[in-house]
């Protein structure tokens, strides 16, 4: 990518050719490579300059003065918008170029996500890590609290077990109890018992 620089080489105006002294030093202390294209004595740079600044951009006469500013085809901007992008440490955002690493802006860029997306390490998002510690933790409380409801449901059921146990023993208890005295009942009654019980009757008789 080549940023363009649309300059007037003989402006006779003394603010004009300031502010394109300013750009092009800065440009050069950034070290950016960048093509002065001349639009005085080029009439194809100045034709081209003039259709390619956005309409809202250009002077209510209709006529976009130099410095303008572009990044191969795409617009930046002009002086105003530059030193507006300088002095937000934000030039190489306003040229459309990555940042190198350790420069200002690229500080301030790192600072800006760490913001919006929490810090980074070892290549991920801390939060990202976070998120998905949480989900694991709620799937493992989840698998706890089923564990806890069928030891629960286990435990009903030994208590329910526990107390038919000795229902059950109770009824076989009266069942035999039952059994003994029928038992006795049915017992057949010996020749002595019978005459006993004879003369009994006999004496309420007399």
């Amino acid at each position: 990518m080549v940023i363009k620089v649309f300059l007037a080489s003989s402006s006779g105006s003394t603010a004009i050719k300031k502010k394109q002294q300013d750009v092009l030093g800065f440009l050069e202390a950034l070290k950016v490579d960048y093509a002065p294209l001349d639009i005085a004595c080029n009439e194809d740079n100045r034709m081209w300059m003039r259709e390619n600044v956005p309409v809202e951009k250009k002077p209510t006469n209709g006529i976009p003065l130099p410095p303008q500013i572009f990044n191969e085809e795409s617009y930046c901007g002009d002086y105003e918008t530059f030193f507006d992008a300088k002095e937000d440490n934000a030039v190489y955002a306003f040229l459309g170029l990555p940042p190198p690493p350790g420069s200002k802006e690229a500080k301030e860029a790192e600072k800006a996500f760490i913001l919006e997306n929490g810090p980074v390490k070892n290549g991920t998002v801390e939060n990202e890590t976070v998120e998905s510690e949480t989900v694991e933790n709620g799937t493992d409380d989840a698998e706890d609290e089923e564990n806890l409801e069928a030891e629960e449901v286990e435990e009903e059921n030994l208590d329910d077990d526990s107390l038919k146990a000795p229902v059950k023993q109770e009824e076989a208890q009266e069942e035999v109890e039952d059994d003994e005295a029928k038992g006795e009942d049915d017992q057949p009654v010996s020749e002595e018992e019978e005459e006993l019980r004879q003369l009994e009757q006999e004496e309420e008789d007399e």
